[in-house]
């Protein structure tokens, strides 16, 4: 099995199309389509269903897809090690963050390791939720990530970054939007749209926890994975919500942004590792993290 099969193999099985994966690896379409069939030989399946309209992945190649991306992945890894002075640090970190409290300072993190250790790959993973990346750090599926406190495992150290304040979002010609500043306890009779109660999102917790301060239980009727849908919801005027003050960049038409008369106290935001780390490779980005951070929380 040659790498270069497993290359071809992963482009098709992304594009599932063969003239396209030829055309992103520079081959002719012929030399591709030969690939995978001596693929398909040494390994004795049929790794996609062809036809004249379509190109499908079979059971064994859907199998095979994320093991070929991890064997490519190490390969290049041993080339980053090989090609290091004496004293580099080489690795791979995978970085969990989400949309609003890692915005200001994601690209700052990533552009600083590349710069200082650049035998690390800095693995950047998506995620919905700021919660999810504590759970994943502690069961080890990601490396690092960003969330907000409290964080309660004991195995778990934080760095704080950002003081995010709650504001409210309301529909641009919601009565209350001609307000400058919005008392908490005059959402009482508002739908509200938030993340599901399910996922151990902070920002939920932290709307309840205003709203029952403020005398009421808040009538969520809507529930959304991530800030982008919610504050849309907003906009087209299913209900209100609290959110953190970090998501104002979001310009959505018919949204608009307010300052509360009694804001809650702050919720912070901060990156989160495993106390106990093994690996130098986490322990430098963590090092570079808590220098660009500082910065940041500074400035």
């Amino acid at each position: 099995m040659e790498l270069r099969h497993l290359t071809g193999f992963i482009a098709t099985a992304e594009e599932l199309h063969f003239g396209r994966a030829a055309r992103r690896l520079h081959l002719a379409q012929p030399a591709l389509s030969q690939q995978i069939r001596q693929l398909e030989a040494e390994l004795g399946v049929e790794l996609f269903h062809r036809s004249t309209r379509s190109v499908v992945l079979s059971d064994a190649g859907a199998a095979l897809l994320e093991p070929a991306r991890k064997i490519l992945e190490d390969v290049e890894l041993l080339r980053r090690r090989a090609t290091l002075g004496a004293g580099e640090i080489a690795g791979r970190v995978t970085l969990g963050f989400t949309g609003a409290s890692s915005r200001g300072v994601l690209p700052e993190l990533a552009r600083a390791v590349r710069a200082e250790r650049p035998g690390i790959e800095l693995v950047l993973v998506g995620q919905t939720y700021a919660g999810t990346a504590v759970a994943d750090i502690a069961a080890g599926r990601l490396d690092i990530g960003f969330a907000r406190l409290p964080v309660a495992d004991p195995g778990l150290r934080t760095l704080a970054f950002a003081r995010e304040e709650l504001v409210v979002a309301l529909p641009s010609d919601h009565p209350l939007a001609e307000r400058e500043r919005i008392a908490v306890a005059e959402l009482a009779g508002e739908p509200f749209v938030t993340f599901p109660g399910v996922q151990g999102s902070s920002v939920r917790d932290a709307l309840v926890r205003a709203a029952l301060d403020a005398g009421f239980a808040p009538r969520i009727v809507q529930e959304a994975p991530d800030s982008y849908t919610i504050l849309s919801l907003v906009a087209a005027g299913v209900g209100v919500t609290l959110t953190v003050s970090s998501v104002r960049h979001i310009a959505t038409p018919g949204l608009v942004f307010r300052e509360l008369t009694d804001p809650p106290a702050p919720l912070e935001a901060v990156l989160v590792s495993r106390r106990e780390e093994r690996s130098a490779a986490v322990r430098a980005v963590w090092e570079i993290a808590g220098r660009v951070l500082s910065a940041g929380a500074d400035g």
